[in-house]
């Protein structure tokens, strides 16, 4: 059923390749608690976003890929969606992939009139997926790796910066040595999605453009 007077419009965006045996029916048996989230009857009658310039959710067959640019009115709520959902994707993903969560307070949206007093309450999550522990931790540092090289080349050179590179490597190699340490015997890891870099304040997050 559709929800009047939510708190916040949550945008979902990202991408994630998919095993080559997932078809539609297992997708849609993965993302069920978004779309059921939604009020939908189904994965389809949920894809398109509440932003007709937003492409929402797509399966692209010829590449087995999920691309997600979707928007839905919703609460705090979704948080725990989020959880279930990411549980799903890590049975069918096939390598690890991050999805961005952003929670736009509709508060602050309105342009007719003077904003309200006080802060957004804007938030803004990373999630990670994948098929083990060893992929999420990849897709991790590599977004790691991008955000510490782009912000130090404003004043290093990159050819300087393979020393910051390889601790980077070296503290992502101690965690996953540690959680295969954890593991009991005869148990393989398993992805797990989590959020992580969430905060609130400190001015908005603009939405995405296409």
């Amino acid at each position: 059923m559709p929800r009047y007077n939510t708190p916040f419009e949550i945008h979902v965006h990202g991408q994630v390749a998919l095993r080559a045996d997932v078809g539609f029916d297992a997708l849609q048996d993965a993302l069920r608690p978004l779309w059921k989230y939604a009020g939908a009857r189904n994965l389809t009658d949920a894809a398109a976003s509440a932003y007709e310039d937003e492409p929402g959710i797509v399966l692209v067959p010829e590449d087995h890929l999920l691309q997600m640019c979707w928007t839905v009115a919703g609460d705090d709520d979704f948080r725990q969606v989020l959880d279930e959902v990411c549980m799903n994707l890590n049975e069918v993903a096939m390598t690890g992939a991050a999805i961005e969560v952003t929670f736009y307070d509709t508060d602050f949206d309105d342009e007719d009139g003077p904003p309200p007093e006080g802060e957004s309450r804007d938030d803004f999550v990373m999630l990670f997926v994948g098929p083990n522990p060893a992929a999420i931790m990849q897709v991790q540092r590599d977004l790691l790796v991008q955000d510490v090289v782009t912000m130090m080349e404003r004043h290093f050179d990159g050819a300087e910066l393979g020393g910051v590179v390889a601790e980077v490597d070296k503290l992502f190699a101690q965690r996953f040595d540690a959680l295969v340490s954890s593991l009991e015997i005869g148990k393989p890891p398993r992805g797990s999605g989590g959020g992580f870099g969430s905060g609130h304040g400190g001015g908005r997050k603009p939405r995405h453009l296409h």
